[in-house]
């Protein structure tokens, strides 16, 4: 297997590094790392979306006859790799990377038509309407209730960690239409409008992001919501085989370049702090071993992406690796901020929800490194849960694989 990038693939990377040297702005990098939670507004997702857009790289998987720049899985993996060096964010995925696929591929014409150029242009933002109180890693057990009222369906329900629901324009839900004697039967796919009435967003605060406006998830509570039948996508009673395919999407991405950008950080944090004993933390025997340790996990989950992504220029799909990359790839994020918080030492802690700011008034305590470590370590718990926590996924790994 001959994991070296071609000449081809060597230009495409010097292209994107210097498109990104003045794409991503210093001034918002600047402003990114002054920022309490170390996160950007919508505003600056937006801007820097549009900007991708404009150089025809904001749906880079999407195919050509929808706009979109159709890299080769080589051109994603440098894309990201690139993107993660300089700390460029992603594109905010609910649109572009999840939604999106599902309306091309189950979509009529006219969904097509009607939603897909907004989605690529940044001017309608989405989110996920799967989970629900009682129904989450047992998704096909969800109880919001679409009642078809002939040219319309009537939706009952309660969404949770619903992720940017108060800043959402749409959301793509999955709700009931019939009760079947397969739970994944009679679940149907919807695209709501959230500024329906009935559709009311309350926030979930949660440690790392002590405001109200700062957090990123939410409740949706669906009261009596009204919504066409032509926002139905696919067959009714089907939506089971959207939501099986748009997890593909959101399941399969490349980690190790983030992780590596990730880990080069750290070191340089490592390099330059002072451990109290005269020395840095990188003459620590201890730290450097850990730190050696995730450089080889990540190396090896890079690649098994990279084995991946042969397979895929092979024209093949991607199985139940997307669940092995999940897997790894996540706890590889948690080690990674377990490892911040250690080198921020003390720093870490003092972090207040009354400087929960997101401007350049907020003043770190500490080292510019200690900023948001704390709330990156809290955030971070997450990922092993969602989308499908680790336990499912080594459950699909085990039949998948070995067959059990």
């Amino acid at each position: 297997m001959d994991l070296r990038f071609s000449d081809e693939d060597r230009k495409f990377q010097h292209d994107v590094r210097a498109w990104l040297a003045t794409a991503w702005p210093e001034e918002v990098r600047r402003r990114q790392s002054r920022s309490a939670l170390g996160r950007l507004t919508k505003e600056d997702h937006v801007r820097w979306q549009k900007a991708l857009h404009a150089r025809g790289w904001a749906a880079t998987h999407w195919p050509k006859e929808y706009g979109g720049a159709e890299f080769t899985p080589t051109q994603n993996y440098i894309f990201d790799l690139e993107k993660a060096r300089i700390g460029a964010p992603n594109v905010i995925p609910f649109g572009m990377t999840m939604v999106a696929p599902v309306i091309m591929k189950f979509g009529t014409e006219a969904q097509k038509k009607k939603y897909l150029p907004d989605i690529l242009a940044s001017n309608v933002w989405w989110c996920q309407g799967y989970s629900e109180p009682g129904s989450g890693s047992d998704l096909a057990s969800l109880s919001t209730k679409a009642e078809d009222r002939g040219d319309h369906y009537l939706v009952n329900g309660v969404k949770t960690w619903t992720t940017m629901a108060q800043y959402a324009d749409m959301m793509f839900c999955l709700v009931r239409t019939s009760h079947e004697d397969i739970r994944q039967r009679g679940i149907s796919f919807l695209l709501v409008d959230m500024k329906s009435p009935g559709v009311n967003v309350n926030p979930i605060i949660t440690l790392d992001q002590p405001k109200v406006g700062h957090q990123e998830i939410n409740m949706v509570y669906l009261e009596n919501v009204v919504v066409p039948k032509e926002n139905l996508v696919g067959e009714a009673g089907k939506g089971w085989t959207c939501a099986k395919y748009l997890l593909e999407f959101e399941r399969g991405n490349a980690y190790s370049p983030s992780l590596k950008g990730a880990l080069a950080h750290l070191r340089r944090v490592a390099a330059g702090e002072a451990t109290g004993l005269g020395t840095t933390l990188v003459d620590d025997d201890a730290f450097k071993a850990r730190i050696d340790d995730v450089d080889v996990q990540i190396q090896a989950l890079e690649f098994t992406e990279l084995r991946i992504l042969g397979a895929l220029a092979a024209g093949q799909n991607v199985g139940p690796e997307s669940s092995l990359l999940k897997t790894r790839g996540t706890e590889l994020q948690q080690t990674l901020t377990e490892l911040f918080v250690e080198a921020a030492g003390w720093y870490s802690a003092p972090f207040d929800a009354s400087t929960g700011a997101r401007d350049d008034t907020f003043v770190p305590v500490g080292p510019a490194h200690a900023n948001g470590v704390a709330q990156d370590y809290f955030n971070t718990r997450k990922v092993s849960i969602c989308p499908a926590s680790n336990e499912i996924q080594r459950n699909i790994m085990s039949k998948l694989v070995l067959g059990l």
